[in-house]
């Protein structure tokens, strides 16, 4: 997977089409990302002794990899990626702008 999280990602399908966000969750396994402020839900949640109100709380739920592109922040678009070597590490590079990419 080449979501990482801390990257900044822009959604390009569905409800949240557009939204730009900072990935917070990654789930290789399942090819899912969590994005801050995208697929907002609302959880039911019961008393607890942390929150003994309990009530509805929203949450962000999972979005698909193949749903989100990183976006460039030099030349303002959603990017594709690719891998280059530079002094014997992998790095993943923008293809719109050939910087590289700078997660957290």
């Amino acid at each position: 997977m080449r979501i990482k999280k801390g990257d900044r990602v822009k959604v390009i399908t569905g409800a949240y089409k557009g939204t730009i966000g900072e990935v917070t969750s990654v789930f290789p396994k399942e090819d899912k990302v969590i994005v801050e402020g995208v697929n907002m839900v609302k959880k039911h949640q019961k008393p607890t002794q942390a929150n003994p109100d309990g009530g509805i709380v929203e949450k962000e739920a999972k979005i698909h990899v193949s749903n989100v592109m990183l976006w460039d922040e030099k030349s303002k678009k959603a990017s594709r990626i690719r891998m280059e070597i530079k002094d014997g590490k992998k790095v993943r590079v923008y293809k719109t702008s050939g910087k590289e990419v700078k997660g957290k």
